[in-house]
Order: structure tokens, then sequence, then C-alpha cells
């Protein structure tokens, strides 16, 4: 079901926002609605790192919560930029690993991806009676 989320917060303008059960092949179609939004707000410049992040925290999803259903929501920034945040009900907080674990280790580098690609990102834990955390980055043109 696709719908427009809540109102952004302040200094935040356009935005969209849909929830889905997401699979192994669903971050090719969310890169091209974020690719398709950027392109409209005139920012196609982000697409590659914008794209690549929100790669991550869809294959994050798809890993640890047992029934992979999240939200994502695209905001364009009153900067050159965007906001994109994916939430899902599951407790756990993802924890960026130390990247000296090991050239072969097969998993626990995302995190440190997605920091080396956006201009910022984080972690939101909410509170009763909403459950579970959203993980939110931000790119900006020229940074």
């Amino acid at each position: 079901m696709n719908h427009v989320t809540d109102a952004p917060e302040p200094g935040l303008a356009e935005s969209y926002g849909f929830g889905l059960t997401v699979g192994e092949h669903s971050a090719r179609h969310l890169r091209r609605i974020l690719r398709i939004h950027l392109g409209e707000w005139g920012l196609p410049g982000l697409a590659d790192d914008a794209g690549l992040a929100l790669t991550e925290l869809v294959a994050n999803v798809v890993r640890h919560v047992p029934e992979r259903r999240c939200t994502v929501r695209m905001m364009r920034t009153d900067g050159d930029g965007v906001r994109v945040e994916v939430a899902d009900a599951h407790p756990g907080v993802p924890v960026p690993q130390d990247l000296t674990r090991g050239e072969l280790a097969e998993s626990g580098r995302g995190l440190a991806m997605v920091a080396a690609l956006v201009t910022r990102w984080g972690v939101v834990v909410h509170d009763a009676p909403r459950t579970g955390k959203t993980v939110w980055f931000e790119c900006a043109v020229g940074e």
C-alpha cells in the first residue's frame, strides 16, 4: 500500500513514503523510485550514493527483521539534499562493526559503507506504544 506519510519535520520540503514487505530484490525497485524522486527534485547527482545507502538499509531489514515489513520515506531537504528513512518494528538497533575483523568477514561492513557514502546518518529508537527504530541518512550536493 503506497501513501504519503506524515507531514515532514520542520526544515524538510517534499516527501514520499510507503510501507512494504521487502525481499531480496526489493532494493532495485526502491533505488529506481529514489532515482525518479531525485530527478524530479533536481538532485540526480545524489542517486548513486543515496541508492547504495538505501540498498544497505533495506538489506538489513531483509536479514534482521523476521516479518521483513518496513516503511521507507524519502524527503527533499530545504538545501540541496535528501533524507531517506527506513523504519521497522524490530527492537534490534544496528551497530557498525569493527572493520578490522578480517577481510574475509561476510557481513558487518554495511553501516561503515553507509557512513562513507552519506553526509550523516543515525538511528532513532521508538518508545512505546510504537516499537522498533528508524535508520536514516542524509546526502547533500557538494558534501
